[in-house]
């Protein structure tokens, strides 16, 4: 019994909000101040996170329980961001990414470029309701004619996220969103409903913010455009052909069939597309699968647009994916997480604060842990009860987990999503972010409307 007792010691509220101060010290220093790559931060709080528990009197054995129960959670996503690696590689090599760059190029305007990327990946999203997939290939295509057309890469990319967020969010397919019904223990469709109240409102003021930031932002003449579209002509196969891959992808999202499955098909019938109109050895579409795609167009700025993809474009995000679930896995064994949410449930005494309380927790599990489901079961187990205490309906639960908790893993820089976002539009999480005008407002506006609910509840009841 002794030895139990030295393995798990307790740990408080007080000496948790002390471990998480200096983790967030470490990351912040480090990342913002110091301008690093989140993965060596990371590993530092993972190893000063390993040492403390030593000193603590955690066993090694629980250390290594706690990495390897935090990691298990990643291994789907991590297969699926190799995955995209390759359908990015293929894509290009079948010509469907350039198709729809061409086409886009011809019906897009410069002026209202970046409500339209929003509306559309908001379609998308919402259609197969995966934000990956949304961003992996709609978000492949506009962010090459975002630069083409000279629009700040942070907007365009930041318009993306915002519509791929958005339908997930609100999409009867999106496995967070049932995820989070099945933690409420709601049917599916009165939870979006719920979601309504928060959702439409933080679209409508997106869609306002992305007009506003696209006038007159972009500067590239019609020439431009023309050389773009040209060079793609010939440089790529330009065809109605090429964009089976993209119909065949939504419909095994409709099926149900999971993401792992689905990228492979998508990306082996585009290599049967390709090669049916450009036969090549088996070397090169091995070294496309494994290095990316390599563009020889002719046109330098266009080479670098659809010159990527490839597993090893991936690795980089893989490790820091593996360094921040290996971080948040020790935070859950040592019951660090645990203990600031017990701590919470002490201060919580109106509908607006338990709200509050519930969606500071989800942005914490975000920042701490970073991964996208865990942000939902968390705090979804640990403040269930609360909710029913205060007899309120299940949906302001389940509401508070997707916007605060779903949407919210977008814009951190080291969770799943953000990395997958980062590594798949090769771009900085710091430069797209702030520019992430949904995942910025609707945890708000969550926040305001459980304070809303609750004083009128409180009226009610007087």
């Amino acid at each position: 019994m002794a030895k139990k007792k030295r393995d798990k010691p307790h740990v408080g509220i007080l000496e948790s909000l002390i471990v998480v101060i200096c983790i967030l010290i470490i990351l912040g220093y480090l990342i913002i101040f110091q301008s690093q790559s989140p993965q060596v931060p990371l590993l530092v709080s993972v190893i000063a996170l390993m040492l403390y528990g030593g000193i603590r009197g955690f066993g090694w054995g629980t250390v290594m329980d706690g990495i390897e129960e935090g990691i298990k959670p990643g291994v789907i996503p991590l297969v699926i961001f190799l995955m995209i690696g390759v359908l990015i590689a293929t894509w290009i090599y079948s010509g469907t990414i350039p198709t729809i760059m061409y086409f886009g190029f011809k019906i897009i305007s410069i002026n209202f470029f970046l409500p339209t990327v929003f509306i559309v990946c908001s379609l998308i999203g919402l259609t197969c309701g995966s934000s990956f997939t949304t961003v992996s290939t709609m978000g492949i295509a506009f962010i090459g004619i975002g630069t083409a057309l000279r629009i700040n890469p942070g907007l365009t990319a930041g318009a993306i996220v915002s519509g791929a967020f958005f339908g997930a969010n609100t999409s009867p397919l999106s496995g967070t969103t049932n995820l989070a019904a099945g933690v409420g223990e709601v049917d599916l469709y009165t939870h979006i409903k719920s979601l309504l109240w928060t959702d439409i409102p933080a679209w409508v003021i997106s869609l306002i913010l992305f007009f506003i930031f696209g006038i007159h932002h972009g500067n590239a003449s019609l020439s431009v455009v023309t050389h773009m579209t040209t060079t793609l002509q010939h440089g790529f196969w330009i065809s109605g052909w090429t964009i089976l891959p993209v119909i065949l992808l939504l419909i095994m999202a409709w099926l149900k069939v999971p993401a792992v499955p689905s990228l492979a098909f998508g990306s082996s019938f585009a290599v049967i597309i390709g090669w049916l109109h450009d036969p090549i050895k088996l070397n090169t579409l091995a070294n496309y699968i494994m290095n990316g795609y390599v563009a020889h167009t002719g046109s330098k700025s266009m080479n670098e647009l659809l010159s990527k993809g490839g597993i090893s474009s991936m690795l980089s995000s893989l490790s820091l994916i593996i360094f921040a679930l290996a971080l948040g896995g020790l935070l859950i064994k040592f019951n660090v997480i645990g203990a600031l949410i017990d701590g919470m449930e002490n201060f919580v005494n109106s509908v607006g604060k338990l709200v509050l309380a519930t969606a500071i927790t989800c942005f914490g599990v975000n920042f701490l842990v970073g991964e996208q489901y865990l942000s939902v079961i968390l705090p979804g187990e640990s403040f269930a009860a609360s909710f029913n205490k205060m007899k309120l309906p299940k949906t302001y639960l389940t509401r508070v987990l997707n916007d605060a908790g779903a949407a919210v893993n977008s814009i951190v820089p080291w969770s799943v999503s953000g990395v997958f976002i980062s590594g798949t539009l090769q771009l900085s999480p710091f430069k797209y972010i702030p520019y992430s005008f949904f995942p910025i407002t609707v945890p708000i506006l969550t926040i305001l409307v459980g304070f809303l609910l609750g004083h009128r509840k409180k009226v009610n009841n007087q």
